[in-house]
């Protein structure tokens, strides 16, 4: 195995170790014996485990994210609310499927309090992610210096459906209800 095909098969093995172990629980020799390459492929393509783990999910995140995406652009003609009310949809109906990730996801995070290099990480995965997300609202709104913080918003949340999901599995409303009850909400702010 050449050693690029190393780090592609660390990588792809890293992903489906946090889906069945998660990130605390994932052990170098685990990615070794999944991706069957070695130990010093670990370090040489991505200097450690946890950098491994780290790229892995936030590969994870941003294939989620581009599958999100598509959902939501499968109507190029559809106007943008009905477009993130789709998104939106395809999200919640994922959640379940996506729990071990998720849960791999926070463990990181825990351990990102800790570990200066794993905060940068995860950081520059959600300024990553923020230019994905923002990207796509400029192809459905047009350009605007707040297509970033907007982004930031449904980032947010996005996040705090996954955290809901987490505790109250089956608990969320679909995203047509998401979307109809911040419309009244906007509205009667709005109106006042």
């Amino acid at each position: 195995m050449s050693r690029t095909n190393h780090r592609d098969a660390l990588l792809e093995a890293a992903k489906r170790l946090l889906r069945e172990k998660g990130y605390a629980r994932t052990t170098a020799r685990d990615l070794v014996a999944a991706s069957d390459t070695n130990l010093a492929s670990i370090g040489y393509h991505f200097g450690s485990k946890e950098a491994l783990l780290t790229e892995a999910l936030g590969a994870v995140f941003e294939e989620w994210t581009a599958r999100l995406e598509d959902v939501g652009w499968a109507r190029p003609d559809a106007a943008p609310i009905e477009r993130l009310t789709e998104a939106l949809s395809a999200m919640v109906a994922e959640l379940d499927d996506a729990r071990p990730l998720m849960v791999a996801y926070l463990e990181a995070m825990a351990q990102a309090e800790r570990s200066p290099e794993l905060r940068e990480r995860l950081a520059r995965q959600y300024e990553d992610n923020r230019s994905q997300v923002a990207t796509s609202i400029a192809a459905a709104i047009g350009e605007s210096p707040d297509n970033e913080v907007v982004a930031s918003l449904l980032i947010a949340i996005a996040d705090g459906l996954l955290i809901q999901a987490f505790l109250q599995p089956g608990r969320l409303p679909a995203g047509d209800e998401f979307v109809a009850a911040l419309g009244r909400t906007l509205g009667a702010a709005l109106s006042e």
